[in-house]
């Protein structure tokens, strides 16, 4: 049994690595509007929402199935403190850094319309260092992401969502640049003509 929950640990996370992956690139491509005016976003943002909540729920499946596992030990301390572990205490500190990161993003998103839209933004931009802390918790701690093969996988996650940042940047800062737009005057409403008499009518 020792070992199934070993497997179980090391599938969850890299599963719950790739839903974030997945849920980064669906939500810029959401919001940078890569893909033109024609796809609407209604299905995108459900399957943005989607990609993040089973991420959490794998989250949670990697985190038990770690404490459930005679391989290495992991209590409370190891998951809730970073650098707490006796194994790969930097590795594991990524991982704990990321579990807090998923868990307010997460949390903001689920109270979006209780929350201030900035407030809601700057919460939600801490996707990208949840990304880079998650990606590098996986290639130091795991034995399959930091093969050769996961190292290509990650860079080209790694990649794809650079490239949507710069896009949605670029669009950002294009915006910003536009000159504003002049006022619109109201059509002016010509005065009524006051009512006249009838020709010939006697005053």
């Amino acid at each position: 049994m020792a070992a199934g929950w070993w497997y179980a640990n090391r599938a969850a996370g890299l599963v719950a690595w790739a839903l974030l992956s997945a849920s980064m690139i669906v939500g810029l491509l959401l919001s940078s509007k890569a893909l033109g005016r024609k796809v609407r976003p209604n299905w995108l943002t459900d399957l943005h929402r989607g990609l993040s909540g089973l991420a959490v729920a794998f989250v949670g499946v990697h985190v038990v199935a770690a404490v459930a596992d005679s391989y290495v030990h992991f209590g409370p301390s190891e998951i809730l403190v970073p650098f707490a572990s006796s194994w790969r205490p930097v590795a594991i500190a990524w991982g704990v850094v990321s579990t807090y990161l998923l868990v307010a993003v997460e949390g903001s998103s689920l109270l979006r319309k209780h929350l201030p839209k900035a407030a809601w933004r700057k919460i939600h931009f801490l996707s990208f260092p949840l990304f880079v802390s998650a990606t590098v918790h996986g290639v130091t701690a795991g034995s399959e992401l930091g093969t050769t093969a996961g190292i290509a996988i990650a860079v080209l996650a790694s990649a794809a969502i650079t490239a949507l940042t710069v896009i949605r940047v670029t669009d950002e800062v294009a915006k910003a640049m536009q000159p504003p737009a002049p006022p619109r005057v109201p059509a002016r409403v010509p005065a009524p003509m006051p009512d006249r008499p009838p020709v010939g009518a006697p005053f």
